[in-house]
């Protein structure tokens, strides 16, 4: 297993699978271990990914310093990164709350990013509100589903500010294309891969600053792929369209029948697209 060392001290791990020119990923969750990314769907076929484990998460050590957890300051670890692996610039693939670090890096280190793959990302590093009804809107798509009524019944909830720990797993199902054994799987292991402690750091005041960000990002000369799920609540299209836009470079992918996890639902068209756009 490789190993890097933070500015701070701190030993981090990343993950290495596949050849060719080198894709750093960084995971979503928030503070979720790297693993569940796998290959991305066969990407490593066309890529070397590269993906790190977030301090306090996989393999990489918990800082003696939690604070360190906030978004912002791991942008020193994927600079650590980029030095300890010899590139002068780097590709970044963020998905989900990942994408808001590739964009915290790309807004501080424009000089360093060659490219940005956000997929399915969120979006509070830039500040976009997503309304209830477009959530619900793309949840609706799966209304044919046999888990739909009440999956629904708990977005509805969700929505409406009755965030509870029963809401959150009764709308999983909405997270991927198809709710099969190998989603289950990659759900249940959603848990046990998280730094609980660390999620509120990671989105705690001082995390983001939107407003910096964005006007960092529409100076941005390198080119960035935006991948939506078609069928997202996370990231619906319309919001995912309004962040593509923050971008002078931007190409906008939407997945049909895609969810949060394009790489499982469709991977064939999720490995096409990105080698498209990185070659």
């Amino acid at each position: 297993m490789p190993f890097l060392i933070a500015p701070d001290g701190t030993r981090l791990a990343y993950h290495v699978d596949g050849d060719g020119p080198p894709l750093v990923c960084l995971p979503g969750g928030p503070m979720r271990a790297s693993a569940y990314l796998g290959d991305l769907g066969g990407l490593s076929a066309h890529r070397r990914l590269v993906s790190l484990d977030l301090r306090g998460t996989g393999e990489s050590d918990i800082p003696r310093d939690t604070s360190s957890y906030r978004c912002d300051r791991l942008v020193g670890d994927v600079e650590a990164l980029r030095v300890h692996l010899g590139l002068e610039r780097l590709t970044l693939l963020g998905h989900s709350a990942g994408a808001n670090l590739a964009v915290r890096y790309a807004a501080l280190h424009p000089e360093r990013v060659a490219g940005l793959v956000l997929v399915t990302p969120s979006v509070m590093a830039v500040g976009i509100d997503i309304a209830p009804e477009e959530r619900l809107a793309a949840a609706r798509e799966r209304s044919g589903e046999p888990w739909f009524a009440d999956a629904y019944a708990a977005l509805e909830g969700i929505t409406q500010g009755r965030a509870t720990p029963e809401a959150w797993a009764a709308i999983a199902p909405f997270w991927y294309r198809r709710w099969d054994e190998t989603a289950q799987a990659l759900q249940a292991a959603d848990a046990e891969e998280k730094n609980h402690e660390a999620i509120p750091v990671f989105a705690g005041d001082g995390a983001f600053a939107p407003e910096e960000t964005r006007a960092a990002l529409a100076e941005l000369s390198a080119p960035v792929l935006l991948f939506a799920g078609e069928v997202d609540v996370a990231g619906p299209p319309p919001a995912m369209e309004a962040f593509a836009g923050l971008f002078p470079k931007a190409e906008y992918v939407v997945q049909p029948g895609g969810s949060h996890h394009p790489w499982v639902d469709d991977a064939e068209h999720f490995v096409g697209a990105v080698n498209r756009f990185l070659k």
